[in-house]
């Protein structure tokens, strides 16, 4: 029998190259909308330059692709869509772009909660916050209000998973705190985060609860939310309410339970809100919860120099970190000012309070955070930047490369005749 002709490298990659689907085919590709839009884009005289219009008109309608695949059948992709919607907000400020398909938007996060299941549920839960800050401050209330309820429903739902619920805490603490709203309603919203996270508090024994690392982040996340919803009281409420031993939960007991936790992240959670609640408790008077503080600064010295070896040695330099400053701010009310620069701004965050606000909007922006604090109106009026500053007339020359190597040569040299200054007074002696 004749034997069969084997295919060569040619015939294989035409058959491979005709299985493969084409991109107008394609719902949603998660890489083209961020990064690929700008490909061929060349300008007439051939550079790298890319047109802003065209650019944009690409951006906008790969968004759209986004938009819409949010209703399509797939659960996965309906996840990929909310994944790529987030990406599309977090890398450019379309406010204009976004009002008018806020309630496409809205709907769809609404859907994904309501009948998703894990991924689903918690990319859309993602999506919400994000939404209000593309929004401002009038379309974030319009978000809240219509999300709120179903982020609530869920976050408190047992049978969703824990991670899922964990990024609903997340997201309505924050779209609550984005809209501002009645006091009364964020009180009853911090208090179904502290039924969620008191499962991390002691047994009735005295034994640490026992929760698996998944629940462990749900109680973190939970315990996140609620303190940055506390950072919204009044430091006179503060003062009465924990301060004098009213009967208010979480106590300062109680949240000094959180500290013994064995999971990281419940531990760093509670020691910030420590930190915030002794901050403003003291703003109003600063003899707040005297009794308290020597026995919590026991534990946290305890944290700042824990050198457990069955802790992971990043975990150990994380939590010494954090809780040296926290413990250096109880005993001395010390806490030196952090400063954020973007463009040609410094945002200084010079208070816990400060600080838990700017990680909780960093935290959903990432690498978009700098862009916002530039142009978000929402977002600078938050941290008080004033005014969105204009283009400057006198744009700041960049340097060229043989520029800055003659300046780093300099130093060199400067730095190099001062050590040497020093060598001899040494030996000399």
């Amino acid at each position: 029998m004749p034997k069969g002709k084997r295919k060569g490298k040619s015939d294989r990659a035409k058959n491979e190259g005709s299985l493969q689907t084409s991109d107008e085919d394609s719902i949603i590709d998660n890489n083209s909308l961020i990064s690929g839009y700008s490909e061929n884009n060349r300008s007439e005289d051939g550079t790298d330059e890319v047109d802003s219009v065209t650019q944009q008109e690409a951006f906008e309608e790969k968004l759209v692709e986004a938009i819409d695949g949010l209703m399509q059948k797939s659960a996965q992709g309906r996840t990929n869509s909310f994944e790529s919607v987030a990406k599309a907000f977090i890398k450019k400020y379309v406010p204009e772009f976004v009002h008018d398909r806020k309630l496409t938007i809205i709907d769809s996060i609404e859907r994904g909660l309501r009948k998703g299941r894990g991924l689903e549920q918690g990319a859309a839960a993602e999506l919400a916050p994000l939404l209000c800050i593309q929004l401002g401050g009038d379309g974030s209330d319009e978000v809240t209000t219509s999300l709120k309820p179903v982020l609530s429903t869920t976050a408190n739902d047992n049978s969703v998973s824990a991670l899922a619920r964990a990024k609903c805490c997340t997201s309505l603490a924050l779209i609550t705190y984005l809209a501002g709203g009645e006091m009364g309603d964020v009180l009853e919203l911090m208090k179904q985060f502290q039924t969620i996270f008191s499962g991390s508090y002691l047994k009735g024994d005295g034994s640490i609860a026992n929760v698996s690392a998944d629940v462990g982040a749900l109680h973190a996340a939970a315990l996140s939310a609620w303190t940055l919803l506390f950072t919204l009281m009044a430091p006179s409420d503060v003062y009465t309410m924990i301060g004098n031993g009213a009967n208010f939960t979480p106590s300062l007991k109680q949240l000094s339970q959180l500290l013994t936790s064995p999971h990281l992240e419940v531990r760093l959670s509670a020691g910030e809100a420590l930190a915030i609640v002794f901050e403003l408790g003291r703003d109003y008077h600063e003899d707040f919860a005297e009794d308290f503080i020597p026995g919590l600064v026991d534990t946290l010295r305890q944290l700042a120099t824990d050198s457990h070896k069955y802790r992971a040695k990043k975990d150990r330099k994380q939590q010494r970190a954090t809780f040296r400053d926290i413990l250096h701010y109880i005993e001395d009310d010390n806490l030196p000012d952090l400063q954020i620069r973007f463009g040609q701004e410094v945002l200084i965050l010079d208070s816990w309070t400060r600080r838990k606000q700017y990680y909780a909007i960093c935290h959903t922006l990432g690498s978009g955070l700098n862009m916002n604090l530039a142009e978000n109106e929402l977002l600078r009026d938050i941290f008080q930047l004033g005014s969105k500053l204009l283009m400057n007339e006198s744009p700041v020359i960049k340097q060229t490369k043989l520029e800055r190597h003659l300046l780093n040569a300099a130093a060199f040299k400067a730095r190099t005749i001062s050590r040497s200054k020093n060598r001899d007074k040494r030996s000399d002696f």
